[in-house]
């Protein structure tokens, strides 16, 4: 048995105009990645500062607008004001640490002349010197090649890596400030395209929804933060009760770096744990390791007892799925897609839980235009 199918042109050109547009739009897509990247970032930023904006227009009389505007401004400053702080707690602390030790290197080469002895016999003993020559040579050879090829080439991209940052860092702060100044005209617009006001109010819980978990996110994630800044905090100060090399005046800047990079879900707190255990390194090494010691310790309770019982009960996400979230996320986009994946995971759930406790609804929706329709059918051959 054959089957017969006739397609007329006109299906046919359609069918594959509407293949080649979706084509098209999916490589401008991929052509534009680097663009969206920036203005999802700048969603998520003007979401999550939306809160304290929206407070602090509260605050101000006048127009609607004109408050808005100085409530944006006014939590640019705090956040500027903020991340401008760290940096000054941070910065001269390790710059002074590291003069230190630059200082204190041939004191370091003296005491431990002994040891450099035993090195030096051992070298002669077994005849390494040639050997150690040569590698000295290599290196050299190696790196005189580096200066006279590569480096300039190295420098000019090093260069525009940091132009490309700098003014992609310049276009997230100002997109976002210009959504947090129109995001609610732009609202108020999209909900007056509604003409069902039934689904036009589901819609808005959606988002209420949606915006809930960012902010729960958001505040979250400065809790967790602000434990580890205190907990790194207190630890050097304890250090340095018993370890006369560290002084008690790293505390702070060791709390500013935890708290600041603990904001990054994943990665902040092994750079933040790293460049302390760099500065406390730089007075004592058994400073260093008793600090790595009670990092590793700390991350356990951290990923184990602190992060679930401040984001789950809010997140509702299991950490399994939080997990793939942020691996997914920071192999897609990089280090702000791990951070914007948790709130994207937390979307999607919110919207596959709407899904399954309305699919009965839509199903009987479904059926009952179905039904309309055969009934329709029949009375017209009935007529017939």
């Amino acid at each position: 048995m054959k089957l017969k199918i006739d397609i007329d042109i006109r299906t046919f050109i359609k069918f594959w105009t509407v293949l080649l547009a979706f084509a098209i739009g999916i490589l401008a897509l991929y052509s534009a990645r680097g663009a969206l990247i920036l203005v999802l970032i700048s969603f998520f930023l003007a979401l999550a500062l939306n809160y304290p904006v929206h407070k602090i227009a509260n605050i101000f009389p006048g127009k609607k607008q004109s408050s808005r505007l100085a409530g944006t401004f006014m939590a640019y400053v705090l956040v500027v004001g903020v991340i401008f702080l760290c940096i000054k707690l941070i910065v001269p602390p390790l710059v002074e640490q590291s003069n230190r030790f630059i200082q204190s290197m041939p004191n370091v080469i003296e005491q431990n002349q002994s040891q450099i002895k035993v090195v030096r016999d051992f070298i002669d003993k077994y005849n390494l010197q040639p050997k150690i020559d040569q590698a000295i040579d290599n290196t050299k050879q190696k790196t005189e090649d580096w200066i006279s090829g590569s480096f300039a080439n190295d420098v000019m991209s090093s260069l525009t890596t940091l132009g490309n940052i700098i003014v992609s860092t310049l276009l997230v702060l100002v997109m976002t400030f210009l959504m947090l100044l129109e995001g609610p005209s732009w609202l108020d617009k999209l909900w007056k395209t509604y003409k069902d006001k039934q689904r036009r109010d589901h819609h808005k819980e959606l988002a209420d929804k949606m915006y809930g978990i960012v902010k729960s996110y958001v505040n979250g994630q400065i809790v967790v933060s602000l434990i580890a800044g205190i907990s790194s905090g207190v630890t050097i100060f304890l250090i340095s009760i018993f370890i006369q090399e560290v002084p008690n005046s790293l505390a702070l800047p060791a709390a500013a770096v935890a708290a600041l990079f603990s904001l990054i879900p994943m990665l902040g707190a092994f750079i933040s744990g790293a460049l302390i255990t760099v500065i406390l390194a730089l007075n004592s090494i058994t400073a260093a390791i008793v600090f790595l010691i009670y990092f590793v310790v700390y991350q356990q309770v951290e990923g184990n007892f602190i992060v679930p019982a401040v984001q789950s009960k809010t997140l509702k996400l299991s950490a399994l799925v939080i997990l793939i979230s942020i691996t997914i996320g920071t192999f897609t986009i990089g280090l702000a897609g791990g951070i914007i994946s948790i709130p994207i995971a937390g979307w999607i759930k919110i919207l596959i839980d709407d899904y399954l406790k309305n699919r009965p609804h839509n199903e009987e929706k479904r059926e009952s235009k179905a039904a309309r329709l055969i009934k329709k059918i029949s009375n017209s051959s009935s007529k017939a």
